[in-house]
This record gives C-alpha cells, sequence and structure tokens, in this order.
C-alpha cells in the first residue's frame, strides 16, 4: 500500500470532512433473485442524516380528480418548493415501497455543485415518493424521475438511485444540468441477475453499454452535455459517467467507496466474482482493491456488480448494514480512538487536527446518526397483496432490529407513525426514541453492552422470519379463497370513487400481522432497556441464569451474587500507562 503525502492527506482530508458533514452519508445494498436465498429481489438502505427523525411514511392509494395538485417539499428540510398536478390515480406507499412490491432507495453524491439548479421543482425525496406513488415497475419508476425532473426541474445535487420490482433491479445515476438547463443527465444499470451492487454517496457507473437497451438506458445527451461543459473530450465508448460528473477524490474513496467495498467484502467472503471489459468472469481478492477503499489508488477501482460466493438471505444484508469494518484496516473497534470499550463509532466532526496535522475519522456502514433503516423484499412468486414486505427499523442498525411490515397494510404501526415524536419532541411510545434509548446505553461500555442488545436482535429476527413464512402460507390460503368467491358487485363512493376490495381479508390478516409484531419488539425493547440497565449499571455486571433472571447471593433475592468488573481493553490499558503511567504506577 502507497501513502499519501501530509500535505495531500491535509487537503483532501479537509474536503471530506466538509463533505460529510453537509450531506446525508447513506448505503445502499442490491441483490437480485438469483443471488437470494429465497427468489426475492431485496434493497437496503440507512437513511443516515444527523437531522432526521425515525418514522414509516405511509400514504394510501388515492384516485384524483383533474386539477387536483401535489404539494412538494424538500425531503430534508422541509422547505416548500412547488405544486404539480396529481395523476388519475397514485398507488399506496409504505416507507421506501408500494403496493406493487416497488422499492426505491438513494445516496447522495453531490457531484459537480454548478449543476445544481435551485429553481427546480423536484428534490431527490420527493423523486422517490411521487415515482413509488405513479410507478409499477423499476423501468416505469426511472420514466417517472426522468420525466418529474426534466418538466418541474430538479433541485438537489448529484443522486445514486436503487430501484427493484419482481423482477429486475437498476442501480441509476444522475446529476442536474445547473441553473440555466432545466432536467438531468443520467444513466441506468440493470444488475445482472445473480449479482449484487452497493453504493454510498459515490456515483458508481463509469463506463456503460451503449447499445443494449435491455440492460442499460441512459438520457440522450449524457455525453454531449459532458462535452458541453468540458468535463470530458474523449471517444464515446470511453465515456465515465461518474468521472465527468463526479470526479474521484479522497472523501469519494475513503468515506463513500470504503463502504460498497466493504459490503462486497462481506457477502463474497473476501473474492470479487465479476465480467470483465472482454465478457469473461473473472475472481480476484477483495484486497486487490483496498488502496482504493483505503483512498490511496484510485486506478484500483473494484467493478460495479460482483457475483457473491453464496446465496443471500435478509438477514445477512441487515448484518452487513451493522457493519463498522470489522477484521479490515479500518476496523473501528481497534483503535484507541474506540476508548476503553471498542466503541466503534466516532462523534462528529469527521476530521479533526492535531499538531498542525490533518486527520479523519472512518465513516463504516453503520452509523449512530441513522434516522430509519431497512431491507425491501420483493418477492414475485406471491401476489402483489403478500410479496412486498419491509423489513424496517430505527437508528443506528447494529443496535436495533428491523420487524417486517407488510405493503399491503391499511396501516403501519403506532410505535413507527409518522407525528409520533419528531427530533426535537420525545414520545415514549416511538420507536425511534426507544432504541436510541438502547443504543446510547451501549456506547457508554459497548463490547460489555452490546453483546447482550445484539443476541436480541438475532433472536426477534430469527423469530420473524419463521413467522413471515408462517403469515405467507396463511395469507395465501385467504387469498385464494378470495378468488374462489363470487365477485361482489363493484360499489363507487361519489366521494372518493374506491372500489370494493376482493382482498381486503387479506390485508386486514397482514395489517395484524405486522402492528401486532411491531409493538410486541417495541415492548420487548422498553423491558432490554430496563435490563442492561440493572445488568450493567455503574460498570458492573451481573450473572444471569438461563432464564434469565439474575443469580444472587443465596441469602436473598435483592442482592446479587459476586458481580463482575470487565474494565478495559488492552489497547486502552496501554495507552493510559503510556500517557500517564508515571502517574499511576504502583512503585
Amino acid at each position: 500500500m502507497r501513502r499519501l503525502t501530509a500535505a495531500l492527506i491535509m487537503a483532501l482530508s479537509a474536503i471530506f470532512f466538509i463533505s460529510m458533514t453537509e450531506s446525508h452519508a447513506c448505503t445502499n445494498v442490491l441483490v437480485t433473485k438469483g443471488a437470494s436465498t429465497d427468489g426475492s429481489n431485496m434493497i437496503s438502505y440507512a437513511a443516515d442524516s444527523h437531522q432526521l427523525y425515525g418514522e414509516l411514511y405511509f400514504a394510501p392509494a388515492g384516485t384524483w380528480n383533474e386539477g387536483d395538485m401535489r404539494q412538494i417539499n424538500e425531503w430534508d428540510t422541509g422547505k416548500y418548493l412547488g405544486l404539480i398536478p396529481q395523476p388519475a390515480r397514485t398507488y399506496q406507499r409504505v416507507g421506501n415501497m408500494n403496493e406493487y412490491q416497488l422499492i426505491i432507495a438513494e445516496t447522495t453524491y453531490g457531484g459537480r455543485p454548478e449543476l445544481e439548479d435551485p429553481k427546480g421543482i423536484m428534490d431527490y425525496g420527493s423523486l422517490i415518493y411521487v415515482a413509488l406513488e405513479r410507478a409499477r415497475t423499476a423501468r416505469e419508476a426511472i420514466d417517472v424521475i426522468v420525466d418529474l425532473a426534466n418538466t418541474y426541474g430538479y433541485y438537489s445535487s448529484g443522486e445514486s438511485f436503487s430501484i427493484a420490482d419482481k423482477e429486475e433491479v437498476w442501480v441509476m445515476d444522475l446529476i442536474g444540468k445547473g441553473p440555466d438547463n432545466k432536467g438531468i443527465v443520467w444513466v441506468a444499470r440493470r444488475v445482472p441477475d445473480g449479482y449484487i451492487c452497493a453504493h454510498a454517496n459515490q456515483a458508481r457507473i463509469s463506463t456503460f453499454p451503449q447499445n443494449d437497451p435491455e440492460n442499460c438506458i441512459y438520457a440522450p445527451d449524457v455525453i454531449t452535455f459532458a462535452r458541453e461543459k468540458g468535463y470530458f473530450n474523449g471517444e464515446d465508448k470511453d465515456f465515465s459517467f461518474c468521472d465527468a460528473y463526479a470526479p474521484l477524490d479522497f472523501s469519494g474513496m475513503r468515506g463513500c467507496e470504503a463502504r460498497a467495498w466493504a459490503a462486497f467484502n462481506i457477502l463474497c467472503d473476501g473474492k470479487f466474482t465479476f465480467m470483465d471489459e472482454n465478457g469473461n468472469e473473472v475472481t480476484k481478492d477483495a484486497d486487490e482493491y483496498l488502496d482504493y477503499a483505503m483512498g490511496w489508488d484510485k486506478t484500483k477501482r473494484f467493478p460495479l456488480f460482483v457475483k457473491p460466493s453464496r446465496k443471500i438471505s435478509m438477514k445477512n444484508v441487515a448484518d452487513v448494514m451493522r457493519d463498522h469494518y470489522e477484521g479490515t484496516p479500518m476496523d473501528m473497534t481497534q483503535d484507541i480512538g474506540a476508548g476503553g470499550n471498542a466503541l466503534p463509532y466516532r462523534w462528529r466532526p469527521m476530521g479533526f487536527e492535531h499538531d498542525g496535522k490533518e486527520y479523519i475519522n472512518e465513516r463504516a456502514i453503520a452509523t449512530q446518526q441513522t434516522g430509519f433503516w431497512f431491507v425491501g423484499q420483493s418477492r414475485g412468486w406471491l401476489p402483489d397483496e403478500i410479496g412486498g414486505v419491509n423489513w424496517f427499523g430505527c437508528d443506528d442498525a447494529a443496535t436495533s432490529y428491523l420487524t417486517p411490515i407488510y405493503t399491503s397494510t391499511y396501516e403501519v404501526p403506532e410505535c413507527f407513525r409518522v407525528g409520533n415524536g419528531n427530533m426535537i419532541t420525545y414520545s415514549p411510545t416511538s420507536a425511534f426514541w426507544m432504541t436510541n434509548r438502547v443504543a446510547n446505553a451501549c456506547y457508554k461500555a459497548y463490547n460489555i453492552m452490546f453483546p447482550t442488545v445484539d443476541a436480541a436482535i438475532d433472536a426477534w429476527e430469527a423469530e420473524m422470519a419463521e413467522a413471515v413464512a408462517k403469515a405467507d402460507e396463511e395469507a395465501l390460503a385467504i387469498y385464494k379463497a378470495a378468488q374462489e368467491k363470487p365477485r361482489k358487485q363493484i360499489r363507487r363512493n361519489d366521494k372518493c370513487r374506491k372500489t370494493v376490495d376482493p382482498y381486503a381479508e387479506v390485508r386486514s390478516y397482514l395489517t395484524g400481522f405486522s402492528v401486532g409484531n411491531a409493538q410486541k419488539i417495541f415492548d420487548r425493547w422498553v423491558a432490554l432497556e430496563e435490563l442492561i440497565l440493572v445488568k450493567f449499571i455503574d460498570g458492573n455486571v451481573k450473572a444471569q441464569n438461563e432464564d434469565g433472571s439474575f443469580v444472587t447471593n443465596g441469602h436473598t433475592d435483592c442482592i446479587p451474587d459476586k458481580i463482575t468488573q470487565p474494565g478495559y481493553t488492552e489497547r486502552w490499558k496501554a495507552a493510559v500507562a503510556k500517557d500517564h503511567g508515571e502517574i499511576i504506577e504502583v512503585k
């Protein structure tokens, strides 16, 4: 590995610091059905913003009259941007999925700042949720996104979208054209079946096939516009979207691409299998791209798509979202910044200066500022009323659970309801605040307390995997029974023009399942917080019996048996001894 010069580190780390504190820093993992254990297409997303509240956005399907308008407010800030006409019908959305099992997620990469358009109406968040209201498939969603941005103007900076339906998974990079050119330039590539993709706040589409509309579609002016702006002057075949519109720097590699590399490294067991430029499948060690992930060598860029070494489950994807670079040179539990209890987080700002030098802290996939996160599953072998599942959670992924919410649900759980608390208003019935209470308790003695929380997460998600399988069977039986019933005469309500739903019983059953289990795990998390308070109070650890009760001293039920005091890591002890040993050494 080659090292950057001190001067370059200082310059680039400053860029890193600025870019990582001013933008959402999110992570997506995309899994095709041929790469998954159950044949589902999956997308994961962590909405990582210091100001974003964790809640499950919900909008029922609707019918609209000519002239009805939809208000657009910037997702990040709530700023009013404008109005757009409603279509005749909109689809139900539950978080970042809709009733047709369409999933859309994103990461912001920024790109060239001169291409932002302050006059635009459509911000990136609104593009997601409006597309979910208007599209049934991934290709339709791409069309909707492009049409909205070109018609009403694009307000945000450069963005990467992950889009999946029952059959296909796509990754899309886009950016505006500046205040004097309404619309966007963009490229979308289909993830080959059997492969996976990942992106994390850095545009990842480089060169792309320009005559393969089944697998790659793009703006007609994506190359010519880059030429006009002076971003590219080579042959068309050599055009790279990310190099033209989001030039790579140290922050793009170390703060962003490193997370995508880490996801691949975990899901591919350290071996990246991909198609080279000649169409041949090759396999390389993940470590061959480590210098790129570390920000030291731009030429070692790893591929956009890789073939995992094994089939991937929902749980595998969820656990990737909990990664802190464990087992790599960037492992956040191993340096002195982890403190005496191996805390894998660093409080912001991301960079710091000491003794005239600039330094950075790592930005892993899992982070403390997550508002909400999810793993969406689109399961095409099941009817839409049953097939879409949004495994949803709030706050730091490593210390929070995912619970399944079927996308046909009539309502969302109270603990996830929009309006149940916010970032400046505490609510005791909010999952966001409850998971934050548990997470923040763990931060004070992470390596001691986290295993208790981790075991609770694993137990719940294993329980829910079995519960979902049973719920699928029950719901499918109800669905088939409904199919066999004579169709009721369609009734219309003059006010909202809703039709009779023949599968209302299916939806009611899955609503009860989703809401009931979300409340169940919320109640367990309330109990978990009480447990870790009692078990780990004041740095002491009380032993537990197999049934979960505490071991007592044998004389009374009120006093624990001998407690343990785990202390600190050896690295921490060595650092303290070096720093203050002359004073505290026992002589």
